[in-house]
């Protein structure tokens, strides 16, 4: 049940943003790293085939005309098919220790629907970076951000096949670079070191590409950038190693480009000190720098610091974002986009690494909240009543308001009912006049979490454009500097209506509205919705797990979510939501009904006004590990 913005808004933004790429000036191009194999964003693993044909080695191959130097020969023609066996494993020497930003698999029809992308410095010792567990062949891109990947052998681990015949691939590319080591003469320390931001567009915008040694030559493609959500308060920074004197920092930006940003340093990654900041005339002219997406370029920033700095970390912090002339017409602003950061001066370290991510939590699950609504009415110590035009706005033009009443909100013989009701254009609210009143609780202010199994007992009203959820939303949605999606929301349960079938998802940067990672579950032996059952989700530091009736329907972990959709937002505190909303974007999806409203045809309308249309809850309970 997510607070999304329209269809028709998402799409016309979407495109203007597409449009925003446009070319920056031209800049002497940074010091070349000390790589062996290949320039700056070429395939690593072609080049070290074309190099040495011996750095590519297979358990085995169906037949000599499938050998496993074909998926690094550059010919899309040409492919790599292994033995009949699930374990088969193709492998490539790159020559050199590099930073790994992104393996690319090009799957023919005989496909991997298990297996492990690993890393290696010495070919012996692996370390797994991306593990699969439901493909489907095509074309996988697997982002390393945010984990620590460097060395010089990659592998492909098979654990099943997803046909009957061995894995197959077209092409196995792998991208990235050498890290600057340290080093006593004036360099580009940050080249192909640890980048991090506080949020990112998706998994193609990383901060990990600022590093990366360079920019399409055109300063104009959709390339290697990173790009932030759409808040001023965004930053990007580098880890250079160790202790090292700044002299000059380059950026190298796409057309959405900061009008106003603070340089800053810091010893510890905690502790800022600003050494530069654009002067009030120079805001001023990039401010009125007002041009359309089509029309806009970018710049390049190069800033000689007022005195050298010293510090192991160096951010961007951005202070004001471009504004683009809109047709409509408006003024509309994107986020930040950087294609290169480039720190010049002495010192660093080719040591520095991405710090390692959380693992599994010990200890046993215990229950941490609980109401089975067995009193005579909602016990205000543990939920929140939510009203349109109070608690919250209209969202996803649905037809209802939210209101505190007990014709909308009640419990009856050990059972929370959210009921729904029709009288045409009577419900007076802040936000405006309703013809349908409904009800909305939640446990925001009363009790929120961070990790744990989160369960409830519905039974729910079947009818097109019926919408009851049950769902967790990020505890810092209000947030003006963070906001949804990147608050993070975990739709335990939604219903649009059918009888035989709901659905599970995630929201955040990179995957939010029709774009979740998401899944339907259909009830087995004809089960139906209105009818009593078990909906769970068991979050943890690397894993969404979504049940009904206790059988997993949905297995989302953190290493897949940000490896190829975005950044995982799921490691701060979350609360409960219940609800029953009328019509709106994701019934309307389904049903295609325009009329008489959105998503909500005049038979559910008359079901409504007839009385009855209701969820019932008959129990929710949180258990965390103690």
């Amino acid at each position: 049940m997510t607070v999304r913005t329209s269809r028709t808004l998402l799409t016309a933004l979407a495109a203007l943003a597409l449009l925003a790429a446009a070319p920056a000036v031209t800049a002497p191009a940074a010091a070349a790293p000390a790589a062996v194999a290949a320039a700056w964003d070429s395939d690593r693993a072609a080049a070290a085939y074309t190099a040495d044909p011996a750095a590519v080695t297979a358990s085995g191959s169906e037949n000599a005309g499938t050998a496993p130097g074909l998926a690094f020969d550059g010919n899309g023609s040409t492919r790599w098919a292994s033995n009949f066996a699930d374990d088969a494993w193709l492998r490539v020497d790159l020559g050199a220790t590099i930073r790994v930003d992104r393996v690319v698999l090009d799957w023919e029809a005989a496909y991997g629907k298990r297996y492990v992308l690993e890393v290696s410095r010495n070919g012996t010792d692996w370390t797994p970076f991306y593990t699969e567990t439901d493909g489907t062949g095509g074309t996988v891109t697997a982002h390393t951000y945010p984990q620590e990947v460097t060395g010089r052998y990659l592998r492909l681990r098979g654990i099943e096949r997803g046909t009957p015949y061995g894995y197959s691939l077209w092409s196995f590319r792998v991208y990235g670079g050498e890290p600057a080591p340290a080093s006593t003469t004036r360099t580009n320390l940050a080249l192909n070191h640890p980048a991090y931001s506080n949020l990112y567009q998706h998994a193609g915008n990383s901060p990990a590409f600022v590093t990366d040694g360079g920019r399409p030559a055109n300063l104009k493609d959709d390339q290697t950038r990173w790009s932030s959500d759409w808040n001023a308060d965004r930053w990007v920074s580098v880890d250079l190693g160790a202790t090292s004197t700044i002299d000059t920092v380059d950026l190298y930006w796409e057309a959405a480009y900061a009008v106003d940003y603070q340089l800053q340093v810091s010893d510890d990654n905690r502790t800022w000190r600003t050494v530069y900041q654009p002067s009030a005339a120079e805001v001023a002219a990039r401010r009125a720098d007002v041009k359309s997406p089509a029309e806009a370029v970018g710049r390049h920033d190069s800033v000689r610091l007022p005195a050298p700095a010293t510090g192991r970390y160096v951010r961007m912090l951005g202070k004001e974002r471009r504004s683009f002339y809109n047709p409509a017409p408006a003024t509309a602003q994107f986020g930040y986009s950087l294609y290169e950061f480039e720190v010049w001066g002495t010192g660093g370290s080719g040591s520095a690494a991405y710090p390692a991510l959380p693992g599994e939590q010990s200890g046993t699950y215990r229950t941490t909240f609980f109401d089975d609504f067995t009193g005579t009415s909602l016990d205000r110590s543990k939920w929140r009543v939510v009203r349109t035009g109070h608690e919250m706005g209209p969202v996803n033009g649905e037809s209802q308001a939210y209101v505190d009443s007990t014709d909308n909100i009640a419990t009856q013989n050990g059972s929370l009912l959210l009921k729904s009701k029709y009288c045409n254009d009577c419900t007076q609210t802040p936000a405006g006049t309703f013809d349908f009143t409904s009800g909305r609780i939640d446990t925001n202010t009363k009790f929120d979490f961070m990790y744990g199994k989160v369960s409830a007992r519905l039974r729910l009203p079947v009818g097109d454009g019926f919408w009851p959820a049950f769902w967790l939303l990020g505890s810092n949605v209000d947030d003006p500097s963070v906001s949804w999606p990147a608050s993070g929301e975990t739709d335990i349960m939604e219903n649009v209506g059918y009888a035989d079938w709901t659905s599970t998802a995630l929201h955040g940067p990179g995957y939010s509205a029709e774009g979740n990672v998401g899944a339907r579950q259909t009830y087995p032996g004809g089960g139906r919705a209105d009818a009593w059952h078990t909906y769970a989700v068991e979050w943890t530091p690397t894993a969404m797990r979504f049940y009904v009736d206790d059988l997993l329907v949905q297995e989302t972990t953190r290493n897949k979510l940000e490896s190829t959709r975005g950044q995982w937002v799921f490691d701060h505190n979350q609360y409960v939501i219940l609800n029953l909303a009328l019509g709106g974007a994701y019934p309307a999806g389904w049903n295609q009904v325009t009329t008489p409203y959105w998503g909500l045809p005049q038979s559910s309308v008359d079901k409504v006004a007839a009385g009855g249309v209701q969820a019932e809850v008959d129990w929710v309970r949180v258990e965390q590990k103690r």
